[in-house]
Formats: structure tokens, C-alpha cells, sequence
């Protein structure tokens, strides 16, 4: 499963792929802003905002983007490990 994580915490970067990595997953993160963000997420299974450390441009940026995709998106209010490791499991429990 190929997912895109929004947000975060920059120091958090490498456990965050290693907790998506135990579930099977692979990751994508990007806690800053980037330009052309569109280009740069490409077409993953899921799309996780991590919305207590991000600017609101870069979740609505996100926003329209998973709509414009229809890809599946989450928000989560926690950037800790384990609200990450809460919801890869969850979506890890939905495709088996």
C-alpha cells in the first residue's frame, strides 16, 4: 500500500517510514510546504494530514488535490508515532 503523510514533525521524518514499513506500507512525507505538491504526491492508496503541525495552505492544497485524484484521505490531530502507527493499522485491517 502506498500512502503520502502530510505534516509532522521534520525530526519524525525516519520513524514515521519505519512504523508504515511494520505495516506493510510504503511512505511518502512531506512536513513543509512544497511547490507543485500535486506532482510530487503522485497517485498513492491514501493520503494522511497531520493536521496539529502544518499550515492550513497545505492541508487545502491537499484537500483539492485528493479530490481532484478521488484519493482516500485522513485526518489525524496528533503527529505522534502512535496516533500514526492507530491509523496505519486501521487501514491496514480495511485491505485485508
Amino acid at each position: 500500500m502506498s500512502i503520502v503523510l502530510i505534516g509532522g514533525h521534520e525530526r519524525m521524518r525516519k520513524e514515521y517510514k519505519i512504523a508504515a514499513k511494520e505495516y506493510g506500507c510504503k511512505l511518502k512525507v512531506f512536513t513543509y510546504d512544497m511547490p507543485r505538491l500535486d506532482r510530487c504526491i503522485g497517485c498513492p492508496d491514501c493520503v494522511i494530514m497531520l493536521t496539529d503541525i502544518v499550515s492550513h495552505n497545505m492541508i487545502s492544497q491537499a484537500m483539492k488535490i485528493c479530490k481532484k485524484k478521488n484519493l482516500q484521505n485522513i485526518r489525524v490531530h496528533n503527529s505522534s508515532l502512535k496516533s500514526i502507527k492507530e491509523t496505519l493499522s486501521e487501514l491496514s485491517s480495511k485491505t485485508a
